[in-house]
């Protein structure tokens, strides 16, 4: 029996299952196909590159995978359980305690040094601030910041900044890391450390992880890749 309580079958057939996802927008009296029937499965620890032109669905793929934007047709089961068939209490409860999620910009909160936002979403998960914040300091270590936990966030340069982001992912200690173009606003040298670091993290922590990226060089770091491209799965290695 999986932890969520699911079939046994389907905690087997994969950590993280996409079956026949569809995703349309009305666009006036149109409607736009985003997503056309994606299909993949990941195990669990498994990393995944998601590539592909600007515009194909890469983004919204993301947001549907991290509980965030409900599909039109199709499902996501996530350790043997049907993401859309909880409520949105229950959701809210899955993104807090399962899945971390970086984005290319970091969104981080500049009145707040880089321990307070790391700890933020152990503090809104009701941790204790001291557990929050000694969660939170014992990351940002391991990605290299021991020595500027009480800078804020226009003292840091771009690359830290992403890695607080990071660090803020994984306070909550989840099992599924998204991330979108995390490196897209970074120079290569620095992109290439932050996927490094991911990787990392991935292999250490038992991560299964999902990226969206454009760098293909950076892309082939991961263990698998998929290519979308129309809304569908054209290529997988």
């Amino acid at each position: 029996m999986s932890k969520s309580g699911g079939p046994p079958q389907e905690a087997a057939a994969g950590y993280v299952r996409v079956e026949a996802l569809s995703k349309s927008f009305r666009s006036g009296v149109s409607r736009v196909e985003v997503l056309r029937g994606v299909d993949f499965s990941l195990r669990r620890c498994q990393s995944l590159a998601v590539v592909g032109a600007s515009g194909v669905g890469k983004s919204t793929l993301l947001h549907i995978l991290g509980a965030l934007e409900p599909p039109t047709a199709g499902r996501v089961v996530l350790d043997g359980m049907n993401l859309y068939q909880q409520g949105s209490q229950a959701l809210a409860r899955i993104r807090n305690r399962k899945i971390g999620f970086v984005f290319q910009f970091h969104h981080l909160l500049p009145e707040f040094n880089a321990l307070e936002n790391a700890a933020m979403p152990a503090l809104i998960q009701g941790r204790t601030r001291g557990e929050a914040f000694g969660l939170a300091e014992r990351i940002l270590v391991r990605v290299g910041l021991k020595d500027r936990l009480t800078h804020r966030v226009g003292e840091l340069s771009g690359g830290e900044q992403q890695r607080v982001a990071v660090a803020r992912a994984l306070v909550v200690e989840p099992e599924l890391l998204l991330a979108d173009e995390p490196t897209g606003n970074l120079d290569p040298q620095t992109g290439r450390l932050i996927h490094e670091m991911i990787l990392e993290l991935n292999a250490e922590k038992g991560l299964t992880t999902v990226v969206v990226t454009h760098n293909l060089e950076l892309a082939g770091l991961m263990q698998r890749q998929i290519r979308l491209g129309e809304g569908r799965v054209w290529e997988e290695r």
